[in-house]
């Protein structure tokens, strides 16, 4: 079975690779315009690339057009981590996820995102549900940052020296340091 996993970075992709690489012929799916400035999007993607190469996992890189990002977020940027805002970052990063998986003749789409302690992965997986039903493609349910899941993703991200952000990556999650 094929997957199409969407990651944001090579410390949240850990342990979800190391977790369905067992199951699952994966295809990693960079894709997120939400991250700023560009800089940042650049030097996560290197850590995917440095990551893939190591281990020979097939990468599809996405645009990256922040532009398309923030007019789909226009009118949230007020609105709290975790709130209205992040739902429709989900759903923008997620619906071209499972476009690509379609187009790509994969049997399931998924997110490493619910990895995070800071998204709810229950919000997470209500729009892949959604998602799935409109392209016709499954969407592979998970929250994994369950089982010490998020501990074994930092131990990963550690022993392969990967950067590690300190905010999910668009502007409004930014903290003030």
């Amino acid at each position: 079975m094929k997957i199409l996993l969407h990651t944001c970075c090579a410390t949240c992709l850990g342990y979800p690779y190391v977790l369905l690489s067992e199951y699952y012929d994966i295809t990693i799916f960079y894709y997120n315009p939400n991250i700023y400035p560009e800089s940042e999007y650049l030097k996560r993607l290197e850590d995917i690339r440095k990551y893939t190469k190591e281990f020979s996992i097939h990468l599809l890189t996405g645009e990256y057009d922040y532009n398309s990002w923030e007019n789909y977020v226009k009118g949230f940027e007020k609105e709290p981590e975790g709130g209205k805002r992040c739902e429709r970052c989900f759903e923008f990063r997620l619906r071209e996820t499972a476009s690509m998986a379609k187009s790509h003749n994969f049997d399931y789409f998924a997110s490493t995102m619910s990895i995070s302690p800071h998204k709810n992965f229950n919000v997470i997986n209500e729009i892949g549900k959604n998602l799935e039903k409109y392209y016709a493609v499954s969407y592979f349910e998970s929250n994994f940052k369950k089982k010490d899941g998020f501990k074994k993703t930092i131990e990963i991200s550690r022993e392969h020296a990967f950067y590690r952000q300190n905010y999910c990556g668009c502007k409004y999650s930014i903290r003030k340091i």
